[in-house]
């Protein structure tokens, strides 16, 4: 069918045209349109998948010549030692793994090099063999654990909002994805209204610390209450760590991963990823962590997904995780300046943003300066201001959310750029942003 003739939105079609809502339960039967649903990409009105969320506003920020703060990307390369060791894995027979497949659970010295990290920073002791395990990138260890985890016809609760993968897995699970807001302005975790939450029909609990959007850092007695809860339901946890070597000097509280906490062992899966730590998203290198018969169930999940990832990626992550040449702390550092100075510019331009503890995210609150959601917002800014932000509700159970509560008025602003591009955004929202809410009103 040629382009004149199709149907539902365009492929590059951004914040501007979002799929259609829907307060309909998800009643599905094909699991496309389940997975869709579950991830705030089904528009109800032509039957057809859009794009997600960030590549939606990503498409808009090219389309408008915006300046993008809304995909969680970095706009800087890794260190470049390790993108030199992947080269001479690649192409040096000497050096490194070679081309062909590696180990499905992975390259024994990348699961050595994770063991090692974990012992060395938390004091986790995990068994290299067989409680860790690769994945292609953190976002096919978080499908696995779900799809061991969550039988059909469950419930799993996750506090939003939410990395959109969460959604459409439960539902490709069969599983009702079920969320418990963090309310700002500090986000932090309402223990007591997540156990309020659990039913004869829970089956999982999907935490993410230090979160994303929010950029919460969890506590340990908050980890605890979640693990105590989970025991005596008889659930199981995934938590998913991603940012975990992302936190700032300033964060109320330290970060400490799950399995750091008594009893975890018994019932939680950790995910890691290098993805966000070494700022080399497209590596696509992760891992689950855990209990031998639990990383076990979700390598029955895994080694059907990609079997395994390349191996000149897996040797290099390695090589940073047994030295990382002082790398964390550097980068670090830059995204807590980008941060402060983005919390400024947004702070100055009359939106309420919150002050992330850690990872890529400030999160503002738009009821200050207008009346329109957070997705309208988003819109008028990418196209009128020349800046791209992510609303917040798509990263929430959308399809059942009140229009009326506060996560349908957040919006999402990346930092993980450089800082001139950080300036230049705030310096637009200064210049363009009266004159944009003036249209708007």
């Amino acid at each position: 069918m040629s382009p004149s003739h199709s149907t539902g939105p365009h492929p590059d079609d951004a914040v501007t045209r979002p799929p259609s809502p829907s307060r309909v339960p998800l009643e599905h039967r094909e699991l496309w349109t389940k997975a869709a649903v579950g991830a705030n990409t089904y528009d109800f009105d032509s039957g057809r998948v859009t794009p997600t969320i960030y590549e939606r506003t990503t498409a808009a920020a090219l389309r408008h010549d915006a300046l993008n703060l809304g995909q969680g990307f970095t706009d800087h390369e890794g260190p470049q030692w390790m993108l030199e060791t992947a080269a001479a894995a690649i192409t040096d027979p000497r050096r490194g793994p070679g081309n062909q497949y590696p180990p499905g659970p992975g390259l024994p010295v990348l699961r050595e090099a994770v063991a090692e990290d974990q012992r060395r920073r938390w004091d986790i002791d995990l068994d290299p063999a067989s409680e860790v395990l690769v994945t292609t990138g953190a976002t096919e260890g978080i499908t696995a654990a779900i799809l061991a985890f969550a039988a059909p016809g469950t419930q799993v609760l996750t506090f939003e909002p939410h990395y959109d993968s969460y959604g459409a897995v439960t539902a490709i699970a069969g599983a009702e994805l079920v969320g418990v807001p963090l309310r700002g302005p500090d986000f932090r975790p309402d223990v007591d209204a997540l156990e309020a939450a659990v039913t004869e029909r829970t089956s999982l609990i999907l935490l993410n610390t230090p979160h994303n959007p929010t950029g919460t850092v969890f506590s340990t007695e908050e980890l605890r209450r979640v693990v105590d809860i989970a025991q005596r339901h008889d659930l199981r946890i995934m938590c998913d760590g991603v940012y975990e070597q992302l936190v700032f000097d300033d964060a109320a509280e330290p970060h400490h991963p799950i399995l750091s906490v008594p009893g975890a062992d018994e019932v939680a899966v950790a995910i890691g990823s290098a993805g966000k730590s070494f700022s080399l998203t497209g590596w696509k290198v992760g891992w689950v962590m855990g209990r031998a018969e639990l990383v076990n169930q979700v390598l029955g999940i895994k080694q059907f997904l990609s079997f395994c990832s390349g191996p000149a990626y897996q040797w290099a992550v390695a090589a940073g995780l047994q030295d990382d040449r002082g790398f964390y702390a550097e980068n670090v550092a830059g995204l807590q300046a980008g941060r402060d100075m983005l919390h400024s510019g947004l702070e100055a331009a009359g939106l309420r943003p919150n002050r992330a503890e850690a990872g890529y995210f400030v999160v503002a609150d738009v009821r200050g300066l207008t009346d329109v959601g957070d997705v309208e917002f988003c819109r008028m800014l990418v196209e009128e201001v020349g800046v791209a932000a992510i609303p917040v509700s798509s990263l929430t159970v959308q399809h059942r959310a009140n229009p009326q509560d506060e996560l349908q008025n957040l919006v999402r602003f990346a930092f993980c750029k450089r800082h001139e591009t950080i300036e230049a955004a705030m310096d637009r929202l200064a210049e363009r942003l009266p004159a944009a809410l003036d249209r708007l009103a």
